[in-house]
């Protein structure tokens, strides 16, 4: 358990700066709307979404509305089916950790987990464990720690959300070089920019998922003897 431990560790360092980052952001912007920091800190611990969280705070504003925050949840959340799907074997036979790794898989959490170099002396399970207790310990004191803080310093946080798209860029870029032919990094970026252009910026994501999902499954064997896939 402790060798996953520091396996994992140095993988989540960058996490570690996006999340901290604006996960205080976060805190800071409840702290703005008039919640005291036990409410992020909570709503991290529970809900662990990342930008959902944000969309709930002015929710908790207005009129509760369940259906609205039930199709809300789903657009934003909609892309964890996908992951989950592509994580079935991997979280297969994990005993109680398969529990806490499917609460946890946040975009960044799937991503390393996904694709992580595990050294073959590591147990995989205790590995994909750490990376996702880590990512959730670091936004959870991120979110606290901002909404303490809030209350005592004012600063111009626009801007901070970039940390999140450039981390992605750099996953993205290490998978690409990872694989021998780059089929898998073509189809997402050919079948985005045709969703992009086709359903615009604000709904283009769901048909993403579904476009890279279709092909990705319909050309699985090709790519795989192509060593397409890493």
């Amino acid at each position: 358990m402790k060798k996953a431990l520091k396996a994992a560790f140095p993988h989540t360092i960058p996490i570690f700066a996006g999340f901290w980052f604006i996960g205080i952001t976060y805190g800071i912007y409840m702290n703005v709307l008039g919640f005291s920091f036990w409410y992020p800190m909570l709503m991290s611990l529970t809900i662990f979404a990342g930008s959902l969280e944000f969309i709930v705070a002015n929710m908790m504003l207005g009129v509760f509305n369940p259906l609205q925050a039930i199709l809300v949840t789903l657009m934003i959340q909609a892309r964890h089916l996908f992951y989950g799907i592509s994580m079935l074997d991997k979280y297969k036979n994990k005993g109680w950790k398969k529990w806490y790794l499917i609460f946890g898989m946040c975009d960044e959490t799937f991503s390393l987990n996904y694709t992580a170099n595990i050294p073959k002396d590591v147990d995989e399970g205790w590995f994909m464990f750490w990376v996702t207790a880590l990512n959730h310990f670091y936004w959870v004191s991120g979110a606290t720690l901002g909404g303490i803080l809030g209350s005592f310093i004012k600063f111009d946080t626009s801007g901070l959300d970039f940390v999140m798209t450039a981390m992605f860029v750099v996953i993205f870029l290490e998978q690409y070089l990872k694989e021998e032919k780059h089929w898998t990094a073509l189809i997402g970026m050919v079948v985005s920019i045709v969703c992009l252009l086709i359903f615009k910026a604000d709904n283009f994501m769901i048909p993403t998922m579904m476009g890279i999902l279709a092909l990705l499954t319909a050309f699985r064997k090709p790519i795989e003897r192509e060593g397409g896939f890493s």
